[in-house]
């Protein structure tokens, strides 16, 4: 079986990835709270081209060089002059140690100027989880160093509730096909709203992806969510941080 400590000995894969950057705003300030780094192909190839070539020997080593390149990236394209943080995907089975697979991160961000206090580490819970305790000594020992970490992709995966019941990271993040259409689908409203309560009463921010539609924004804000991320405010951009598009709101006559 292969080992984090092996990885950081042995010579590390190198795989052709670029970074894409989509915010995550804060729609009550119009500005981004934070930055997503998505990984993409060197040339722009969509994530699932680049993932096919993950494998349980080779994970590791993806997950070192993902984060290398977020901080890299994000800072290249101007990160640091803005007051926004940097959310960075990780997998939680790539790491062995908290404190031993941070290392590498923690240089490339004192490398580059990022201070450690703007990363936020997503974890998404469509990752069957062998070890849940695992995780949870992940997420517990992230928040001792001062990191932020999400629960990315929240109601799609394997585990739900039952997941949140056992521990509670700093965000979480409620997948697309719970927003998809929220203005026309009472249950999914009454759904969203109830994790808001949920969420609010277990210290935890909520994050709405895969906002699309005006309509669908205009219920979110209803319901009072501030951190909303998706195409209606800006599609990833490859190498660069976009621009923001903030929706206007028609008042009722």
């Amino acid at each position: 079986m292969p080992s984090g400590c092996d990885g950081c000995r042995t010579r590390q894969q190198d795989f052709a990835i670029a970074m894409a950057f989509q915010p995550i705003v804060d729609v009550e300030t119009g500005l981004p709270f934070a930055y997503e780094a998505l990984v993409r192909g060197s040339e722009g190839q969509g994530a699932a081209t680049v993932l096919s070539g993950v494998t349980r020997e080779n994970r590791y080593a993806f997950d070192q060089q993902c984060r290398v390149a977020a901080i890299e990236g994000a800072v290249a394209a101007g990160i640091l002059d803005t007051d926004a943080r940097l959310s960075i995907n990780f997998l939680p089975n790539a790491v062995y140690s908290p404190v031993a697979c941070i290392q590498v991160t923690l240089a490339s961000a004192r490398a580059s100027g990022l201070p450690t206090e703007r990363l936020i580490f997503e974890f998404t819970e469509n990752e069957q989880m062998g070890d849940v305790g695992h995780v949870r000594t992940i997420v517990d020992a992230y928040r001792r160093m001062g990191f932020a970490t999400a629960l990315d992709d929240f109601g799609a995966g394997h585990a739900g509730l039952g997941l949140l019941a056992q521990f509670q990271t700093d965000m979480l993040k409620l997948d697309m096909d719970l927003i998809r259409g929220i203005d026309v689908s009472m249950p999914r409203r009454l759904i969203v709203e109830g994790m808001v309560r949920i969420a609010t009463s277990l210290g935890m921010a909520i994050i709405v992806e895969g906002v699309e539609t005006i309509e669908e924004y205009a219920v979110l804000r209803a319901i009072g969510i501030r951190f909303m991320q998706g195409y209606l405010f800006a599609r990833p951009g490859l190498r660069c941080l976009p621009a923001i598009t903030l929706p206007r709101i028609a008042r009722a006559a």
